[in-house]
């Protein structure tokens, strides 16, 4: 069998009327910017933070080499090869893999922390009190959904315009954010702690754990976009090469963009010790009647152990806070919470914070449209190709109809209880399922589409067959990881009551967050978000079993 005869689909070499992208540009651009996302600047600077710095690289990069460019690659080939959407996809390789296709307080707190909590999310103390839906977020909700469907309105043909602004864009302001941090007080010790890798830290399984979950995230794998977005590359394309590079320059980015990140987080550090320094030299100068400029931030350790030595007893009523830069380095905070609190906390002491504010939430903003025109296309992509589908159905309503739809479903982030459920689709409706849908990926074209064949159009494509990374990654090394890291997800999760933080200023221990267990059916829509994703895989195969069954029956029937 010759290497063009290997996929025995010769039709989807036929579709001269499906769209393409303009120029090999585009297509690398539209898969960067669904690739790099919100993750890459809050998530992933967040876990470097909790996980000592530069020993999270390590798990990221074996995770990244073994399980993200392998499936990253598997991914745009089989887009390319077939030129279907996922579900198309899936149902070509095999219809039983059909169903692989288908997130007084003010003054106790601190200011940035109120005007979030309350101004902003009004959020509740408990997420079983969900209150009314607070009309400003309704209404940012609608202006975000009718920015996407006016951008995803032709699918490829408008994004394809769009995403050189957001591709671009969040590059282009982290550079200025890297020369500008830099040169803030405390910068180098921001920098220290992100590449000091504390290697007693990979003894913890959750670190693993964190960092083979966050390729998911990074490269927004099983998600069905980038098997879009190859789909209307032209047949001959070096996936391969795509899928390399592209994985790198996401990974690259997010330690780009924790650089000025860990810059700025630093000298907020540096501020916060600081304060904490001055604060306590005027405490003691008062109490000791000493001369002003006696007692310095570089002298006061000298000081301190003097005083507490000589008049213990006077020091201790003072009652002075503990001043550690380190601690002031190790808080930290996840998802919205780094950049709507953290950072903002640290963007108000530049100089110029507005316009530095501005920046920092227009990149954000960018980059969560762009990762948004991967998501979009990966269901427009499977509905166009559908038999359910009209063909007289134009992209404009059905973009229309998905963005509605998206719009209906984000309400419920909208309630006073909505950062609650933020947390849990982000927990448990962005990880697991994932993980669920990438492993049947692998094995299916593995071991049921058969990697004999797979490799065969991959060199059919490139013009070179797959080398011995490739083949012991998607064979062994891949699904074995994924195994792996499905097994320790649902260990860890068994281990301990699923809990979350509420923002409650009644808590004895506030502005600390209280923290509680999720109610029994809090817990069955979390499994729901777990189970939904993934049902329609043995639902689709069973259906066609039967169906076969049927068949057979019917034919010896007659």
């Amino acid at each position: 069998m010759s290497n063009a005869q290997s996929l025995d689909i010769p039709e989807v070499l036929k579709e001269d009327d499906r769209p393409k992208w303009d120029n090999k540009l585009q297509y690398i651009l539209s898969c960067v910017g669904f690739a790099v996302g919100l993750g890459n600047v809050w998530r992933f600077p967040y876990l470097c933070q909790i996980y000592g710095g530069g020993a999270f690289l390590i798990p990221y990069v074996i995770a990244l080499v073994f399980e993200g460019i392998p499936l990253f690659h598997l991914e745009l080939a089989m887009g390319q090869r077939l030129r279907k959407g996922s579900i198309g996809v899936w149902n070509t390789i095999s219809p039983y893999f059909g169903g692989v296709g288908h997130i007084e307080e003010c003054h106790e707190s601190t200011a940035v922390n109120y005007f979030w909590y309350r101004r902003t999310l009004n959020i509740s103390s408990d997420i079983t009190d969900s209150g009314n839906l607070q009309w400003w977020l309704v209404l940012c909700l609608a202006i975000c959904w009718s920015i996407v469907y006016i951008c995803t309105i032709r699918g490829i043909e408008s994004t394809g315009k769009a995403i050189y602004v957001t591709a671009i864009f969040p590059y282009l302001v982290l550079t200025i954010f890297l020369i500008r941090g830099l040169t803030l007080p405390g910068a180098t010790e921001g920098l220290v702690y992100l590449f000091t890798p504390n290697l007693n830290i990979l003894k913890n399984p959750r670190v693993w754990l964190d960092a083979a979950t966050q390729i998911f995230f990074s490269l927004s794998l099983a998600f069905g976009g980038l098997i879009a977005f190859s789909s209307y590359n032209s047949p001959k394309n070096d996936c391969e090469k795509d899928a390399v590079t592209i994985a790198i320059v996401n990974s690259m980015t997010s330690l780009y963009a924790s650089i000025p990140i860990f810059s700025i987080l630093g000298f907020k550090a540096t501020t916060g010790y600081w304060d904490c320094l001055d604060r306590n030299i005027i405490s003691i100068l008062n109490e000791f009647d000493l001369p002003d400029q006696s007692i310095t931030r570089d002298n006061y350790t000298i000081w301190f152990g003097f005083l507490n030595t000589t008049h213990p007893k006077k020091i201790t009523s003072l009652k002075l806070r503990s001043c550690d830069l380190q601690e002031f380095l190790e808080q930290s905070a996840s998802g919205t919470g780094l950049a709507f609190i953290v950072f903002t906390e640290a963007i108000i002491l530049m100089p110029g914070s507005q316009g530095w504010a501005i920046l920092f939430f227009v990149m954000l903003f960018s980059l969560g449209l762009s990762s948004m025109f991967g998501n979009i296309e990966g269901i427009l992509t499977p509905l166009l190709e559908l038999p359910v589908v009209s063909k007289s159905v134009p992209k404009e309503v059905l973009s229309g109809v998905i963005c509605l739809v998206s719009f209906v479903t984000a309400l419920c982030f909208t309630l006073r209880s909505g950062s609650y459920w933020l947390e849990i689709f982000d927990s448990y409706a962005g990880s697991l399922p994932l993980l669920i849908i990438a492993f049947f990926e692998v094995t299916g074209v593995v071991y049921v589409y058969g990697i004999k064949r797979f490799s065969d159009d991959v060199k059919w494509m490139t013009g070179r067959q797959p080398n011995f990374y490739w083949q012991v990654s998607w064979r062994i090394i891949s699904p074995l990881l994924m195994l792996t890291v499905f097994i320790a997800f649902v260990t860890l999760q068994t281990q301990k009551q699923p809990s979350y933080g509420a923002w409650n200023p009644k808590y004895k221990d506030f502005p600390m967050k209280e923290e509680k267990d999720y109610p029994a059916w809090i817990l069955a829509i979390c499994v729901l978000l777990v189970v939904l994703p993934c049902i329609f895989i043995p639902m689709v195969a069973f259906y066609h079993l039967i169906k076969r069954m049927l068949g057979r029956r019917k034919k010896e029937g007659t």
